[in-house]
């Protein structure tokens, strides 16, 4: 008498801890470099807000021939939006001397 077992392929316990400890690794690899991206990106984005409050700086001291002294004057000027300037204020730069500055 025959006995007709069929056999069931499945993963083993040997291959799925094999699969298990690859995929650790990798999160294991990817998650430092997620963490200095951010920072990276910010160090970016504080750089561009100081570059772009430095331009309206330059562009209000072109066309009006007057000194920059405080936000006030880029945002009656229509230079920097409202939004601008209180992004810029929260990041601490500040204008001294027609300049802006990151503190």
């Amino acid at each position: 008498m025959k006995i007709n077992c069929k056999r069931r392929k499945a993963f083993t316990l040997i291959e799925m801890s094999i699969v298990l400890f690859i995929i650790a690794l990798l999160v294991l690899i990817i998650l430092p470099n997620l963490g200095s991206q951010r920072k990276h990106a910010t160090k970016v984005h504080e750089d561009a807000m100081v570059n772009v409050v430095q331009t309206q700086i330059d562009l209000y001291e072109d066309n009006t021939g007057k000194d920059v002294t405080s936000y006030a004057d880029l945002e009656g000027g229509d230079y920097l939006t409202s939004a601008q300037v209180a992004k810029a204020q929260k990041e601490n730069i500040v204008i001294q001397g027609g300049k802006a500055v990151k503190q």
